[in-house]
């Protein structure tokens, strides 16, 4: 759900003792990139700054040619799943990078990565010499949330749905169509029951996020979720979603997200230089830069885990070292935030464009999508 594991200021400390944060969490990002570049408008020049997860997103920002792409996490881990794809841009095709992440079928995964070992520091070393299945099934596979995913896959799709529907729910309709299919085909009561276990709080927690990222949600996580999946099948064109047919068949098929397109790879290859990571608490790393320094960020839902003191206060050096006429973005999933009232001087939220990509975004698990203007 949540793309990183970075998060800011005294709540970050605190979770660093509460959280594992030795593990992959997220070996793909589970937030839609097209969706993101669309709200950040990244410009030759910028800098941007980019929560890093497992590192697609902020791969993805590449192809706008910033001048600079900072990408921060908290966690070692996640960063070594940057590190790893950076490498496998420089040294590997196309083809062979689809490999290595499991995207397509391959025998040589283990192969791939002997060729880019070298290229990685010690500590990205150690911790994919600890990811012998993953190196073997795909990278993309070897995150606690995409183990979280395929148990979904198996025990609650696949025993709901037949082969037959399944591969059904990739057929193109028109949303008059899709929601008579859906509600005669899948919507069914064990789907609903599975699902709403599968995505409560406990089980989620457990197997999938850790619960104390639910300190601050609100509401029935189950029922939001599952209201959210249904938008992704009945509004959307599940044919044009490859989250949704990672999450239904274990691959993308034809629908690469946006960093591993066969379009964007030169782009991405060709500007690898322009991109820094860091191992930093995003409110440090904020009160580290210089004033009016960084025109778009991408901040994943970090806000999701924050106090609303906390919040606030990472809002407040956004706005001191944020350039003018620069974006921020960002999502929640279960916790309503949005800048403080105090920054509406220089924080300006664009609501129209916020619920216009909201809706057309293919990932499913988000409640909203914030986008906000510098001023």
């Amino acid at each position: 759900m949540v793309a990183s594991e970075l998060l800011a200021g005294t709540s970050g400390r605190d979770l660093t003792d509460e959280v594992d944060f030795s593990i992959i969490r997220y070996a793909q990002c589970w937030e839609d990139a097209d969706t993101l570049l669309d709200a950040l408008q990244v410009q030759p020049g910028d800098v941007c700054l980019s929560i890093a997860s497992a590192g697609d997103n902020s791969l993805s920002l590449l192809t706008r040619r910033p001048d600079r792409v900072i990408a921060i996490d908290l966690s070692n881990s996640q960063l070594a799943c940057l590190e790893l794809r950076v490498a496998a841009y420089r040294h590997l095709t196309h083809g062979e990078l689809l490999e290595l992440v499991g995207a397509v079928p391959s025998r040589r995964r283990r192969a791939l990565y002997s060729r880019l070992a070298t290229e990685l520091s010690d500590t990205s070393r150690r911790i994919w010499a600890a990811q012998g299945g993953a190196l073997d099934a795909g990278i993309g596979t070897a995150g606690k949330f995409e183990h979280y995913l395929d148990l979904i896959r198996r025990y609650v799709i696949n025993t709901t749905h037949s082969r037959r529907v399944r591969e059904s729910l990739f057929v193109r309709r028109d949303a008059e169509a899709r929601d008579d299919w859906y509600r005669r085909y899948w919507n069914n009561r064990r789907w609903r029951w599975l699902i709403r276990l599968a995505c409560s709080r406990t089980v989620m927690g457990r197997l999938g996020r850790d619960p104390r990222f639910f300190k601050y949600a609100e509401g029935n996580v189950s029922d939001q979720i599952l209201q959210q999946v249904e938008h992704a099948l009945v509004a959307l064109d599940p044919a044009d979603n490859p989250y949704l047919h990672w999450l239904v068949r274990g691959d993308y098929g034809d629908r690469l997200p946006h960093a591993l397109r066969p379009e964007n790879f030169e782009a991405i290859r060709t500007n690898l230089d322009r991109l820094e990571w860091h191992r930093s608490d995003l409110q440090q790393f904020l009160g580290g830069a210089p004033a009016a320094s960084i025109h778009r960020f991408n901040l994943s839902d970090v806000f999701e885990y924050l106090s609303p003191a906390d919040t606030a206060a990472v809002f407040e050096q956004i706005a001191r070292v944020g350039a003018a006429g620069g974006r921020l973005a960002y999502w929640n999933m279960l916790v309503p935030r949005h800048r403080p009232d105090s920054l509406a001087a220089r924080i300006e939220p664009l609501p129209a464009l916020s619920q216009q990509l909201h809706r057309a975004a293919r990932t499913f698990f988000y409640s909203d999508f914030i986008v906000e203007q510098l001023r």
